[in-house]
């Protein structure tokens, strides 16, 4: 699973018929950025490589799933602003989506996600 990721866009697959749009964060500065200075977010967010991340500065709680190389999901958390998370050693990636929005798209730790980026543009 060598995918190298750009920033952009996609969807991402959680289930039977779930399809939640994305933002892909894959480098340094659009990481660090990640949802700083929003208010919330429709769908998710990737931050790709990664294996922890923190909400200090954020206004919002969210939920995050840290995923392994093969994008089964290792573990899902709520995370109020200002907090620290876990290091998640086998995790590769994490996505990020508004408190109780994982529940509801029924993402748990097991679960398999599919990742779709669209096309960069003028490729």
């Amino acid at each position: 699973m060598g995918r190298s990721w750009r920033d952009g866009t996609g969807m991402l697959g959680v289930a039977e018929g779930v399809a939640v749009p994305l933002e892909i964060a894959a480098s340094y500065r659009a990481r660090r950025r990640g949802l700083l200075g929003r208010d919330g977010i429709d769908g998710a967010l990737l931050l790709t490589p990664a294996n922890s991340v923190h909400t200090l500065g954020m206004r919002f709680p969210i939920d995050v799933a840290h995923l392994d190389r093969h994008l089964r999901v290792l573990a899902v958390v709520t995370m109020r602003p200002g907090r620290i998370g876990l290091l998640r050693p086998r995790a590769r990636h994490v996505l990020e989506a508004e408190a109780g929005a994982m529940a509801g798209w029924g993402l748990r730790a097991g679960a398999r996600v599919v990742l779709t980026a669209d096309p960069a543009p003028g490729a």
